[in-house]
């Protein structure tokens, strides 16, 4: 594929990203919100966090599968710090419109709910991996070392869905499509670590031996 094609899908993706909060900006200027506005942002922020979050774990295996899809690491960043910044709406609306801002009720929730704890560790893990993005920060912290602090992902992506799974009421089962997304990409996961750590056969000669 050749690198203006590259180009022109990494801008329509960036500008398709866009498209969610922008849809629910017009919804809410025109008062179609539902009946708790506040419940359809908080839900709508965090299920296009989800997405996009497990849309960026899946770049990896995909363009391992083949040679040509190795242009796909290219949308990789850009998809996670997408998530980050749904997420940054997510937790947003619960600090303004649903806590008013009372500080003191909101650390006592972040310790006393354990889906509120979840969704704000996956937060704290998207922030930093967000500010660490950057090629700069790939040269402080060296490739081995920035590797491994971005291999949390996976935490805040298993933490996005235990935040899912503890906010719903029993019974519901929303969250089973972002949990069968991610058992596949963290199963991908380990097979291919697994793979690529199996021992090395050598190579066998097939010299003829000589006459004697």
């Amino acid at each position: 594929m050749s690198k203006r094609v590259i180009q022109t899908l990494w801008w329509l993706t960036w500008v398709a990203c866009l498209v969610p909060v922008a849809t629910l900006g017009l919804r809410a200027l025109h008062g179609n919100l539902g009946a708790d506005p506040v419940q359809t942002i908080t839900h709508f922020t965090g299920d296009w966090t989800l997405r996009l979050l497990l849309a960026s774990l899946s770049i990896t295996p995909i363009r391992r599968l083949t040679p040509s899809l190795a242009w796909l690491i290219r949308f990789r960043k850009m998809l996670g710090n997408y998530a980050f910044f749904y997420a940054s709406l997510h937790l947003l609306t619960w600090i303004v419109l649903f806590s008013g801002l009372d500080w003191n009720a909101m650390l006592a929730d972040v310790v006393k709910r354990r889906f509120i704890t979840m969704g704000m560790l996956a937060w704290l893990i998207l922030s930093v991996l967000a500010a660490t993005s950057s090629a700069w920060a790939i040269r402080k912290l060296g490739g081995k070392r920035w590797q491994a602090l971005h291999r949390l992902v996976y935490v805040a992506a298993i933490a996005g869905v235990l935040h899912y799974w503890w906010l719903v009421k029993p019974g519901v089962r929303s969250p089973m499509t972002d949990t069968a997304v991610l058992t596949v990409l963290l199963l991908a996961r380990v097979v291919w670590e697994v793979w690529h750590r199996r021992p090395q056969r050598p190579a066998v000669s097939r010299s003829t031996p000589a006459a004697a």
